[in-house]
């Protein structure tokens, strides 16, 4: 089963999430409403083409990759170092009941908290991928947690942010308890990414049982 974290995007495209797909051969993306992620079967010269169709003319995504794809339809924008890492403890207590759930109504919030945090792809309909949680101050949301991708067994923690204005508060670690608690109840293993300079988020994911597992090259492409 955590083989199928080597390739996450493409797995939960081709399997729990194909629904939500846009594909070309090897190359498959999420609909861009929910998030701008995309996968191949593997990171070969048909797979890369069959990636810079599906961007044409101007569509830009992130992969989880080895290495800079070398691909004439493709041109990098961004390239980042990031951690993946799986939940290998217990399932937490639950957290106390200031979680609220999100929902529709919620989403120009959600969409601007994601803006200035920057947790990662953040769409209009990234909420319908699952179980978004947050907590909200005088009516305003200062901080939130969802999930994303999902595979057999395995399911994504995602959007964890909190707004600069609420740090230190154990907002992150409340709402990241709750994901945990929530995964292990269905049955699915925890897993999550986070960027690899991002020393103060990775120390306090290990300290609720989650272990780094690999690392990939986070690429931000745009079709050429």
């Amino acid at each position: 089963m955590l083989a199928l974290l080597d390739n996450p995007i493409w797995h939960a495209l081709t399997t729990r999430q194909a629904h939500l797909a846009q594909r070309d051969g090897d190359a498959a993306r999420f609909d861009p409403a929910f998030t701008l992620l995309a996968g191949l079967r593997a990171q070969s010269a048909d797979a890369l083409d069959a990636l810079a169709r599906l961007l044409a003319p101007d569509g830009v995504v992130g992969l989880f990759l080895d290495a800079a794809p070398a691909a004439a339809g493709l041109r990098v924008l961004d390239d980042l170092e990031i951690v993946q890492m799986v939940h290998t403890a217990a399932a937490p207590t639950a957290p106390p009941a200031q979680l609220v759930a999100l929902g529709p109504a919620d989403v120009p919030a959600m969409i601007a908290l994601a803006v200035l945090t920057r947790p990662g792809p953040f769409g209009p309909r990234t909420i319908e991928l699952g179980d978004f949680v947050g907590i909200k101050r005088d009516g305003v949301l200062v901080a939130m947690a969802g999930q994303r991708m999902r595979m057999d067994g395995l399911i994504e923690v995602s959007a964890i942010c909190t707004h600069p204005d609420h740090l230190g508060q154990g907002h992150a670690a409340a709402l990241t308890a709750h994901q945990i608690a929530r995964i292990h109840a269905a049955r699915a293993l925890p897993f999550l990414h986070v960027r690899a300079d991002n020393s103060r988020a990775i120390g306090l994911y290990e300290h609720l049982g989650f272990a780094e597992r690999r690392r990939f090259r986070y690429l931000i492409v745009r079709a050429a």
